[in-house]
């Protein structure tokens, strides 16, 4: 399995093509702008995108999924919690002076503990709700694909609309479960560890403690 990313738009957003290059499958994961690069990341890996996932519906991981979807026919998935996101994704760019064209509705819903793949590759699908209500991450062998949940040395947002805080702290318990040796591929800057979190992030010191 190889990963590789460009990173994206006004909110430097990282997307993801999580590829199987023994059977030339891949997926995209959390479009978020500028979907010129993004089409010449996957054209340059010589892989097929077979799906679009989404680990929320954010205007910065949605944005370039219109424009995807004319280059290649391929479902979108998302948690259903979501979608009331996902469907004002126009107006959330809107209200930041920003202009995006409203993606048509996902054609499958994700929910928690739900497999999928990847070519020969698979992964489990984990709701992490707090950042955004229907947020999940993707756990492959040794990988997360992890959204907005936790970055290097950091977490993401719970000011936002339809944010929680409560919820947060759940999710990064769960999270904090995994191989300390998992790598984290984030929505936001550079890839981490959940061990280098564990230890270094001051958002999971109450984690740490529960342990």
């Amino acid at each position: 399995m190889n990963v590789e990313w460009v990173t994206v738009g006004p909110f430097q957003e990282n997307c993801y093509l999580v590829a199987d290059r023994a059977t030339g499958r891949a997926v995209i994961v959390d479009p978020g702008d500028e979907a010129p690069r993004i089409i010449r990341m996957v054209e340059g890996a010589h892989v097929e995108p077979e799906a679009i996932w989404l680990t929320h519906a954010h205007l910065d991981h949605v944005g370039a999924i219109a424009d995807l979807r004319r280059r290649w026919t391929v479902p979108v998935l998302l948690h259903a919690a979501d979608l009331v996101l996902y469907r004002r994704a126009s107006e959330q760019a809107a209200h930041y002076g920003l202009r995006l064209e409203q993606p048509a509705d996902p054609e499958a819903e994700l929910s928690d503990g739900s497999e999928l793949s990847v070519g020969n590759a698979r992964f489990v699908v984990r709701h992490t709700p707090g950042h955004a209500p229907g947020h999940v991450v993707f756990v492959g062998d040794g990988i997360m694909l992890g959204g907005d949940l936790l970055f290097a040395g950091s977490i993401g947002r719970t000011d936002l609309p339809l944010s929680d805080p409560g919820a947060m702290e759940r999710s990064l318990a769960l999270v904090a479960t995994l191989d300390p040796a998992t790598v984290v591929y984030p929505g936001h800057g550079p890839a981490t560890t959940i061990g280098a979190e564990l230890s270094s992030n001051p958002f999971l010191e109450h984690v740490q403690h529960a342990r």
